[in-house]
């Protein structure tokens, strides 16, 4: 089981700020197609991974980052400064 945490605008796109998943991918990006196939508001939330960043259980990662013992995936835009 892992959880999936959805920030900002890909909150809006999916429609949930988190949901637990059973599942057990190998990678970050294993996830993002699972996700993907799942339905359409996840294919849009997907549509740009450039428009993503992701952290692994609260660490700044890569969509190649492997996921073996991840409890918290969470995808979000990249923030800006100002």
């Amino acid at each position: 089981m892992m959880d999936v945490l959805y920030f900002a605008w890909v909150r809006e796109r999916i429609g949930l700020p988190k949901e637990r998943i059973d599942t057990t991918p190998a990678t970050v990006m294993d996830l993002v197609n699972q996700l993907r196939a799942r339905e359409e508001r996840y294919e849009a939330a997907f549509a740009d991974l450039n428009a993503l960043r992701v952290a692994v259980d609260q660490e700044l990662s890569d969509f190649n980052a492997p996921l073996a013992g991840a409890r918290e995936v969470a995808f979000f835009p990249p923030m800006t400064g100002g």
